[in-house]
């Protein structure tokens, strides 16, 4: 960590002699090397420089048009309440260290910032300012970013090498884009409640959490306030969604751009790619309801490409019957659509939650005929059927991976701890979770403030952020809260500045 070089760290802390900077530690672990180097040291965060401050941004899942995007027809992606969280520590009185934290995977890796490569990011020909568009990865600059990225947890196993490496691509290309060699010491401390590697849009998250903390940090995004003019929220939005991409691209190599738009915007989005060879085109859902959700992890391994390879083959042999399967699917998200944007509907009416959760079920029993569902999502189904608890259907690729539900708004207590019992007996894990809530919020400075008076306001400490224990530890202490009465005093959210965006808004497309 960025405050003693790494022989006198080692000195000071013996944990550190088996397990130096790169080497996959646990949190307990993380927490114990915080607490001892700052008994060492009597580090104190800057009061000079920019406070201690959090971003986040949350996760998503795809509600309608799986599998039919790939031919060109719509689909519905919207947020989830399940979030990643950043906490950005400047430090006056260390070393010119940044160090990227992130115990969710085991990784912490600090870099020298007089030794970055800022020859090359600030060259003329190469350098890139805030507002520019960065549509694709200059491959001089990747390259010379690659003997930063070599000694990332050398230790690790491949895949989670690979895991690793990719954050700090991220991290590194976009602090060499947006930062200067002038900056200060800073600890970049991640934390996730969003499950990695299941299509919830963890990468995405994150770097919209980086990209959103560089940006604050560079003082070039104002608000979010609530006085704050709608165009320029919007314009805020943009500029975090556009370096977001950059990240996506670095881990990710050629991604649609719709996670890091639902993570930057929230609520949803429609996004439909007609041609492969242009960008999506992408229509936020600004007024899009928060409505309960379950996501349940089937924990059954799945290959996107195999899934998407079962369609074309289906289509190839069948293309009579398939094409029309797809276009039915297409329908289904344009219901959707033109169901959430009216202003009749209100998820506070049983009648307008019941047909979003018919379309759900429609568009799972499509799925289902082009092969991509599986015996454990119909499981899912089966059980919250059975229970007249609400709608689930598979989200993602299928075939295994995760299935989502709606739940009634009647639903009974009891039926719920059945079905959760029912959920651990047969190996499922289940979120409580809530779709089309807020995108990226900031929390300046790291101060929670409490409703309770013996409590007052909290700073969030470190060591307590990087030792929270799962979903449920992590929320607890930092999480943005959901709902309107729910929401956590001291976060605050471009999406919600200014006037409410129009529904009819144009549509934007998102750059490649």
């Amino acid at each position: 960590m960025p405050g003693l070089n790494v022989e006198y760290r080692q000195a000071a802390n013996p944990l550190l002699k088996t397990g130096g900077i790169g080497d996959t530690v646990s949190g307990q672990e993380f927490t114990q090397r915080l607490v001892i180097q700052r008994l060492v040291t009597q580090r104190q965060t800057s009061s000079r420089m920019m406070p201690a401050f959090m971003t986040s941004a949350p996760g998503k899942v795809i509600v309608y048009g799986e599998h039919a995007v790939v031919y060109g027809k719509a689909a519905m992606a919207a947020a989830i309440s399940l979030r990643s969280y950043l906490l950005v520590s400047a430090l006056d009185k260390s070393p010119r260290n940044i160090t990227l934290v992130f115990p969710d995977i085991g990784m912490e890796h600090c870099w020298n910032i007089d030794h970055l490569p800022w020859s090359a990011f600030s060259h003329p020909s190469k350098k890139k300012y805030y507002y520019d568009l960065v549509d694709k990865l200059d491959p001089d600059l990747v390259e010379a970013m690659q003997p930063y990225l070599v000694n990332v947890s050398p230790k690790a196993s491949p895949v989670d090498k690979k895991l690793h490496q990719n954050a700090a691509s991220a991290f590194l290309y976009l602090f060499l884009s947006l930062g200067s060699k002038n900056f200060s010491g800073c600890i970049y401390t991640l934390r996730s409640t969003i499950p990695i590697g299941a299509g919830l849009g963890s990468s995405a998250s994150i770097c919209v959490c980086l990209s959103s903390a560089l940006l604050l940090q560079l003082r070039t995004l104002s608000g979010p306030h609530p006085d704050q003019p709608a165009d320029e929220a919007e314009l805020q939005i943009e500029r975090i969604n556009r370096w977001a991409f950059v990240g996506e691209m670095c881990i990710h190599g050629n991604p649609s751009g719709v996670d890091n738009t639902v993570a930057t915007g929230g609520k949803a989005v429609v996004f439909k790619r007609g041609d492969y060879r242009s960008p999506p085109i992408v229509t936020p859902v600004r007024d899009f309801p928060e409505l309960p959700l379950l996501l349940v992890n089937t924990r059954q391994s799945r290959s996107t490409a195999t899934e998407v390879a079962k369609v074309a083959a289906l289509k190839k042999a069948h293309a009579a019957i398939v094409e029309p399967i797809l276009e039915a699917i297409d329908k289904i998200t344009e219901s959707a659509y033109d169901l959430v944007t009216s202003s009749a509907f209100d998820p506070k009416v049983s009648d307008s939650v019941q047909i979003f959760g018919d379309l759900m079920q429609i568009n799972h029993g499509l799925l289902a005929a082009l092969g991509v569902s599986h015996p454990k999502l119909e499981r899912i189904r089966e059980l919250i059927d059975s229970m007249d608890l609400g709608w689930a259907k598979l989200t993602g690729a299928g075939g295994g991976g995760s299935a989502i539900a709606l739940l009634n708004s009647n639903a009974s207590p009891s039926n719920l701890q059945s079905l959760q019992s029912k959920f651990v007996e047969e190996g499922f894990e289940k979120y409580e979770t809530t779709l089309g809530g807020e995108g990226v919020g900031v929390l300046w400075p790291a101060v929670l403030h409490h409703d309770f008076e013996d409590k007052g306001s909290e700073q969030i400490d470190q060591a307590a952020f990087l030792n929270a224990k799962g979903v449920e530890g992590i929320e607890k202490l930092v999480g943005v809260g959901v709902g309107a009465s729910e929401k956590r005093e001291g976060w605050k959210f471009w999406s919600n500045a200014g006037p409410h965006v129009n529904k009819e808004r144009a549509q934007k497309p998102i750059s490649e």
